[in-house]
């Protein structure tokens, strides 16, 4: 990795830490060219704008997720083993990225340019359409017809998941995605997805 690239990750990750520790409050280029011990010259350097920084970690959490969900894919079969990796991967995620949180539940995005909403309303698109990819697989690969419509179960998937991640974010980051999902996840098998 190169000094640039390497600058241009502590960046990002200067940003990504103030939004976990300044809920609230908005984040000013100066106060993150502070932080990351620069000039905003220097910020506006390795970004265009501040727009660009956030689409930076709107990259990062697509290529992370959606990555990792391909793989879960490919190496998985089983229905439901994949769905229930594919929520775990994303409130994991979450839980362990608190700043980057607040971008993808448009927190940390309010007054700033539309286009960043769309980017992060597309990477839950994308997620949705995978469930429900894999449950009209389901009835292919297992032979099972679900009780429902695999795009109204696929919604609820990510109406949990996304429920789970605005708690995360509204808790000021105390309520952890992942408890109590083991348990969560049976009742969710048990009485949607059998």
């Amino acid at each position: 990795m190169t000094a640039k690239q390497n600058r241009k990750q502590d960046i990002l990750a200067a940003l990504a830490a103030m939004l976990e520790t300044s809920p609230g409050q908005r984040i000013t280029t100066a106060r993150l060219a502070a932080e990351v011990g620069v000039s905003e010259a220097a910020l506006y350097r390795h970004f265009a704008s501040k727009a660009k920084m956030f689409e930076g970690l709107i990259d990062f959490t697509e290529d992370a997720i959606l990555s990792r969900i391909n793989q879960i894919l490919e190496n998985e079969k089983d229905t439901l083993a994949r769905c229930e990796m594919m929520v775990r991967l994303v409130l994991t995620f979450v839980e362990r990225n608190p700043g980057i949180t607040r971008v993808i539940t448009g927190d940390a995005l309010l007054g700033e340019h539309e286009r960043l909403r769309d980017r992060v309303a597309g990477i839950f698109d994308k997620l949705e359409a995978n469930f429900k990819q894999v449950l009209r697989e389901r009835r292919l690969r297992e032979k099972v017809v679900a009780g429902l419509d695999e795009g109204m179960l696929a919604n609820l998937l990510m109406a949990y998941t996304d429920g789970k991640i605005a708690q995360f974010v509204r808790s000021g980051f105390t309520h952890k995605p992942t408890t109590h999902f083991e348990q969560q996840w049976q009742t969710i098998a048990e009485q949607l997805l059998r």
